[in-house]
Order: C-alpha cells, then sequence, then structure tokens
C-alpha cells in the first residue's frame, strides 16, 4: 500500500511540475504556439476615402478567414497616415502612389517601402466654367496640388497636352521654375490635396484624381477637360515599412486586395475612373 501511494504521490507532483514548465513557457515560444494554433492576428491600415476605404472594405471579411482582423483606420489628412506608418502606429497604409511616398522617405528618413499598387487613378484636369481647354482665357488660374510629386504630375500633364512646355528631361521632376513656354500666362495656385475639390469655386481648372473628382460628380472620361496620357507611374499603393513588408500577414493582405473580389469592384463601380493595377 505504502508503495502504491507513493507512486501515486510521485505522479501528482509530475503533472504539477509539468503545468509550472508550462506556464513558464518563454513570450516568443508562446507566440510561437499560439500563432500555430491559429490565433487571430490584428492588422492596423491607415486610409483616406473612397474608393480606398472601398477596397478595405471588401478584403476585411476575406482576411478574417485567413486569421487576420483588419482594423481600417481614416485618417484626415494626407500626411498622417505615413507618419503613423512610420512611427508603427499602423501596419501599413493604402492611399498614395509611390513618388509620394518616397518623397515622404527623403523629407523624413523613412523607410516606407510599397508592397502591391492596386489602382490607376485617372489624373484630370476640371473646370466648373469652361467646356475645353481652347477655351481657357489668358492669365487663367490653375490649381494644382501643393506636394512635389503632384506638382509635376500636374505640370507633366499640362504639357502633354499642350497647354505649356518643360524643360528638356525634367519629367515629373518639374517645378513651375522648369516651365519654359506659357504663352496664356497661365497662373498657378498650389493647394494641399484635400483643398483641391473646393478649388473648383476660385480657379478657372482643377487638376486632381478621381479620388477629389468623384465627390463632386465628376468623372475623368465625362467631365474632364484633359487627363494624363500614362498614369502607371502613379498607381494607388498598399505601402508599409521595411521591416514588417514581408510578414504573413501583409502578404495576405496584399494578396486579398489584389484578389478578383478587388478588381470585379473597380470594374462594376469605377471602370470610368480607375484601373486595376494587378
Amino acid at each position: 500500500m505504502k508503495a502504491k501511494l507513493m507512486l501515486t504521490l510521485l505522479a501528482v507532483m509530475l503533472v504539477v511540475s509539468a503545468c509550472g514548465k508550462k506556464e513558464e513557457t518563454p513570450a516568443a515560444e508562446g507566440t510561437k504556439q499560439e500563432s500555430q494554433a491559429g490565433q487571430e492576428v490584428t492588422l492596423k491600415v491607415a486610409t483616406l476615402i473612397p474608393p480606398m476605404t472601398d477596397v478595405l472594405d471588401i478584403v476585411k471579411p476575406l482576411l478574417k478567414e485567413n486569421g487576420v482582423n483588419l482594423e481600417v483606420v481614416v485618417l484626415s489628412d494626407n500626411v498622417q497616415p505615413n507618419t503613423a506608418l512610420a512611427n508603427k502606429e499602423v501596419d501599413a497604409n493604402f492611399f498614395q502612389h509611390v513618388p509620394y511616398m518616397e518623397q515622404y522617405n527623403e523629407a523624413n528618413n523613412a523607410n516606407l517601402v510599397p508592397v502591391q499598387p492596386i489602382y490607376n487613378a485617372i489624373y484630370g484636369g476640371y473646370s466648373k466654367t469652361y467646356k475645353s481647354i481652347d477655351e481657357l482665357p489668358e492669365g487663367a488660374v490653375i490649381a494644382i496640388a501643393n506636394d512635389p510629386s503632384n506638382i509635376g504630375r500636374s505640370l507633366v500633364m499640362l504639357e502633354q497636352n499642350g497647354l505649356i512646355k518643360l524643360k528638356d528631361g525634367v519629367g515629373f521632376n518639374a517645378t513651375q521654375a522648369d516651365i519654359t513656354e506659357n504663352k496664356k500666362n497661365f497662373k498657378f495656385k498650389e493647394v494641399d490635396l484635400l483643398m483641391l475639390a473646393r478649388m473648383m469655386d476660385d480657379a478657372d481648372l482643377v487638376a486632381m484624381t478621381p479620388a477629389y473628382a468623384s465627390p463632386l460628380g465628376l468623372t475623368p472620361k465625362k467631365d474632364a477637360l484633359l487627363t494624363e496620357k500614362d498614369d502607371s507611374h502613379f498607381a494607388i499603393t498598399l505601402v508599409a515599412r521595411e521591416d514588417n513588408k514581408d510578414s504573413e500577414a501583409i502578404q495576405k493582405l496584399a494578396k486579398r486586395m489584389a484578389g478578383p473580389e478587388v478588381k470585379a469592384f473597380f470594374e462594376k463601380n469605377y471602370a470610368d475612373i480607375a484601373i486595376p493595377a494587378f
């Protein structure tokens, strides 16, 4: 009887000891075990306006199937999404093209990287007063975005459509100082991206993407007086950081955002203003 009792006590002690060791599992190992068990991961993505927000809303339930809880963080200006990403307050953002991201990196010593291009937004020039670019009067005011990447984009579009001429080879790095010919003495007003739509009342022509034109009921194919000839350089792109771009969750997000559901959404709802870039 004593032998049996001793064996029973020894077995109980071994079980208790094993439980104690399990509770002391290092955090890294515990995370690994939880991941293997299929624990859901939360991914925060900063964005601004439709159709960016629409895309994220589409992929949110799809990512849930992949064990990723997508938290969409809608911010109020075009600087916060990059600042939040650089400061690791969010895991990715979706609102910008690569030239804009590169400009932010250079100005802020940041290391943001493109992950997946999603759509090409057709850039155009709109007017509340005139029906064609030929009607633009001498000294007409043209509103363009005030960040370097979109200044260059706007000026190149105007050159492509014969309104101005730029220095040879300057391309998308163009500034107003690079204008070599401006026969009608157009005046350029540089404003924040989010102010472009409001400039329709104050300027003769406003250069902007569909994201800002659409809320006004304007589309590039129907309403723009001019559009750029090639928009692939400015695809709206999913952006992450160098330290997390290859993570499983970010790659799952990229795959879903470049999936058939998103492509069908653009073809059905935004065919006249945006073209899938995947």
